[in-house]
């Protein structure tokens, strides 16, 4: 068995964060370890209070996974502080396996989840990870990115990592869709899927990238790996219990029975 790392924060309402990589990685038949970064106070309606680790101790849960297991791929998630930044940047430099940066900036009830003057700080992660999966909000915060404008996609495609951008919603004809685009240099990818009518979208940015990040451990390519995220999502989304009084969370079990698992 394939074993993940997933470094980011805690949701104490179980739909993102730690709680929805680990129940993504065992929805792909991975097995997930973890390195917290914060304690969050929170639930579907929003982020109440935020407890971050010292960046020493999440250092040392991230060498005690390594001591033990033989990683395959990392995801990154919510990293809240430069300190903790920098020190991610310092264990992942010369890493030769799949890394996710899943570069979390703001909740989907609209709570901030890093600190302004950990932007710039994130940057420094960007070389030394092997796709990166900003929202739209996100991609605007560290690219300047506007859909559409040529300008700001040039900076995106200047990268030497790749860069899905997610969720774009496109009408056609009658029909919406959820569309992802992959850049990478002069290269472009769309991964579209249909538009799920639901407000249960707590989690589906973090476990989107923690599904790749799975996929890439079992050996996929990086548009495969997107490829079957995609779909997890998309049936994660169609089958989410509909619980709490915000933007609930995904089904993670249901997402994983109906895509291919290696």
């Amino acid at each position: 068995m394939k074993v993940v790392l997933s470094i980011a924060g805690s949701d104490s309402s179980g739909g993102a964060g730690i709680q929805a990589d680990l129940k993504t990685f065992e929805a792909f038949n991975t097995f997930g370890t973890t390195a917290i970064t914060v304690l969050t106070a929170q639930n579907t309606t929003g982020v109440e209070e935020i407890v971050p680790m010292d960046a020493s101790f999440v250092q040392k849960q991230i060498e005690m996974v390594f001591k033990d297991f033989d990683v395959a791929a990392i995801k990154i998630g919510m990293l809240f502080n430069k300190e903790i930044i920098e020190m991610v940047a310092n264990v992942i430099k010369d890493l030769d396996i799949p890394i996710v940066l899943d570069p979390v900036a703001i909740s989907k009830a609209g709570s901030p989840l890093l600190k302004d003057d950990a932007v710039k700080a994130m940057h420094t992660l960007f070389n030394n990870v092997t796709l990166i999966t900003p929202n739209h909000h996100e991609a605007y915060a560290f690219f300047g990115y506007k859909h559409g404008d040529k300008k700001s996609l040039e900076v995106i495609k200047n990268l030497t990592t790749p860069v899905l951008v997610k969720h774009h919603v496109v009408e056609l004809a009658e029909n919406r869709f959820s569309v992802d685009q992959l850049y990478f240099q002069d290269k472009k990818r769309v991964f579209q899927s249909p538009l799920i009518d639901t407000s249960s979208l707590h989690g589906t940015g973090c476990s989107y990238s923690s599904a790749i990040t799975a996929n890439l451990a079992l050996g996929h390519s990086l548009e495969k790996s997107i490829s079957i995220a995609k779909k997890f999502i998309t049936r994660a989304l169609i089958k989410a219990p509909d619980i709490g009084h915000g933007p609930g969370p995904i089904n993670h079990k249901e997402g994983g029975a109906y895509v291919e698992v290696a």
